[in-house]
């Protein structure tokens, strides 16, 4: 699409495609609108990526109709809280991946215009990332073995697999029959309901599964309590989870949370939920969507914060625009160059 402008704030919107669809217990896809924003002044530019979904509210026809309203949100790029108190007047409700867009924006273009990587600027400790999970999406089950050996064969330790289906006990026995040395995730994307769960519970502990995210409906906080109770898995947030408010109350009924840059509104936001979920004794993942490596450089600059990360959201893409990113053995070193650390291609 066109690079629309308004004033210093410019901003294009591309179909980014993933190398194979992506299935989960909702949806299977393979194109995901993404919104690029860029200020670019004084010499200095400030990127952000707006990477909106449909389960909180937000598609590309949502960013592309709020971002001309929004031209001069930026005006001040040092006054992180005035942006967010405008952004907050303007838009009380929704649009947490185009806020996430400009706060990102505003953020590099702070660091850039001093020579330092975002975490630096933000007073950060240079702390390695911890190692990256690698998804297996919801396919047949020949397909999901073959993503499964294809990820630990191109380095990967840990996988994440998207679950919600009749077939879920089949799945976890063919992926430990597939892999059975690898690091296991489970992610049911709010799909199973109260009895489903607690019948999985026996078989997500013989697969020795690490943790499981969202099982329940995303409103289900005394199901979530309940299972929590009866399980000897990790229940981790991540529907349940629209603003940085919601940390408190989710403390009650699960054992960890997956931060999300583009549903929290932006890397500040994100690092108020994480401070906030430590006061609470919740471990954090680090989570992402299907983003360029904008986005997801972002998200690593506070991933050393946090005990767990599922940031291989650009590796899925046939096409990512962006360069820059340093992966080694499934893990993501920290971003040394000025800014959000990446390039466009």
């Amino acid at each position: 699409m066109d690079i629309v402008s308004g004033t210093d704030l410019t901003w294009e919107t591309l179909d980014l495609h993933t190398a194979q669809p992506f299935g989960i217990a909702r949806w299977t896809h393979s194109v995901y609108p993404r919104t690029i924003v860029t200020l670019d002044r004084d010499g200095v530019q400030g990127r952000g990526e707006a990477a909106p979904n449909a389960f909180y509210g937000e598609t590309g026809g949502t960013v592309e109709a709020v971002l001309p309203l929004l031209t001069d949100a930026l005006e001040d790029p040092w006054d992180w809280d005035g942006l967010g108190a405008r952004l907050a007047a303007r838009m009380p409700q929704g649009h947490p991946s185009v806020k996430c867009a400009l706060e990102m924006a505003a953020v590099e273009w702070c660091a850039t215009s001093v020579g330092l990587p975002v975490w630096r600027l933000l007073g950060l400790s240079p702390s390695p990332l911890p190692q990256s999970s690698y998804t297996v999406s919801i396919a047949d089950l020949p397909d999901m073995r073959r993503q499964a050996r294809e990820a630990v064969a191109g380095g990967h330790t840990i996988l994440k697999v998207k679950l919600g289906t009749e077939r879920d006990e089949a799945i976890l026995e063919a992926l430990r029959e597939e892999v059975p040395h690898v690091r296991l995730r489970v992610d049911a994307n709010a799909a199973w309901s109260r009895a489903r769960a607690r019948r999985l519970l026996g078989v997500l502990e013989a697969a020795r599964v690490e943790l499981v995210e969202q099982p329940l409906a995303a409103g289900d906080l005394d199901g979530h309590a309940e299972l929590r109770a009866r399980s000897g898995v990790p229940i981790v947030a991540d529907e349940s989870l629209h603003h940085v408010s919601d940390v408190v109350q989710l403390a009650r009924a699960f054992d960890g949370v997956n931060l999300k840059l583009a549903k929290l509104g932006g890397p500040l936001q994100a690092l108020r939920a994480l401070r906030i979920a430590r006061e609470h004794h919740l471990t954090v993942m680090m989570g992402c969507m299907i983003e360029s490596s904008l986005g997801i450089s972002a998200a690593a600059h506070l991933a050393g914060l946090c005990d767990w990360a599922d940031l291989d959201g650009a590796l899925l893409l046939a096409d990512d625009p962006f360069s820059g990113l340093e992966w080694e053995a499934g893990s993501l070193n920290q971003p040394t160059a000025p800014g959000w650390g990446v390039t466009r291609r």
